[in-house]
């Protein structure tokens, strides 16, 4: 397995996560066991997916190690094979761009979760539904969406939204912060019924906790329905079949994702969180390492 230059990418500092044999009840990896390394951008769906797989790739042997990183460079670090794979591809739409640059250098094996969405997400109790209509609620909130990570897809959309798509948002400014700060700016709105718009996301668990809705999008800027793909970099099925079956065969429901993400909120670890939904839903890890000698 090929380790991410750090230096060369300009990252300050990486996180590397390893999962122990604790998070999943099993008594150790082996001294012989195959290496993988999975990237993941820290979005709260990709945070629980990531950690089941890896879970699942660690109980069939491998020493696993999980890589949070820039969006764009999760990208890149598979396409120049200096990680083998990840789980958090959206498509068409969210990553379309990066998908464009860099699928001829990667393996795509296709979906692992259908029925994703993206767009503008409001408190059910604002009284608007379109985007089309968001500058009634201009001075309530000082003409700001609310987004996550700068570069993120969803907020990239949200810039096209007011820079181009709606002149009625014309002055409006997308403000990026991270996943985690916008869920806790949707709460604190929530607790107090005060107007806020997010770029938000399904799967997601504020969508299990709160009652939203999205805004319609008349314009399009946020596309249909998309899908969640795994990507693997070349040659990884040549050089680790087993390695690359399970994570062809990873496949779930925007239900189970959420139930994974919902238990990190109320307080688990991810690998916790991983750990249960594993132990609770072996009929369908079942069904992603059959056929592996």
């Amino acid at each position: 397995m090929l380790k991410l230059n750090w230096k060369r990418i300009g990252l300050a500092a990486v996180l590397s996560l390893s999962l122990f044999a604790a998070a999943c009840g099993s008594d150790g990896a082996s001294t012989d066991s195959k290496e993988i390394e999975l990237v993941y951008v820290e979005w709260d769906s990709e945070i629980a997916s990531t950690h089941v797989i890896g879970q699942v790739l660690e109980e069939q042997g491998y020493d696993v190690t999980l890589t949070p990183i820039d969006n764009a460079l999760m990208w890149e670090a598979i396409a120049n094979g200096e990680a083998d794979g990840m789980v958090a591809a959206w498509l068409p739409a969210t990553h379309g761009p990066l998908y464009d640059e860099h699928s001829p250098n990667l393996v795509d094996l296709g979906p692992n979760l259908e029925g994703a969405k993206i767009g503008l997400v409001v408190p059910s109790y604002m009284t608007i539904d379109s985007i089309a209509d968001l500058d009634a609620y201009a001075d309530g909130l000082n003409e700001t969406i609310t987004g996550i990570e700068a570069g993120a897809g969803v907020v990239a959309a949200a810039e096209a939204a007011v820079d181009t798509d709606y002149p009625n948002l014309a002055g409006w400014e997308v403000l990026p912060s991270s996943s985690g700060a916008m869920a806790t700016a949707l709460g604190e709105a929530i607790a107090n019924e005060e107007p806020i718009v997010v770029t938000g996301w399904t799967p997601h668990w504020k969508f299990a906790s709160y009652d939203l809705k999205y805004l319609d999008d008349p314009q399009g800027t946020f596309g249909d329905a998309e899908h969640i793909s795994t990507m693997v970099r070349e040659g990884l099925e040549e050089e680790d079949p087993t390695a690359f079956r399970i994570l062809d065969q990873f496949n779930w429901t925007a239900a189970d994702m959420e139930e994974v993400m919902l238990e990190i909120t109320e307080g688990a670890t991810p690998a916790e969180a991983a750990a249960n939904w594993i132990e609770a839903n072996q009929d369908k890890v079942e069904e992603w390492i059959a056929g592996i000698e």
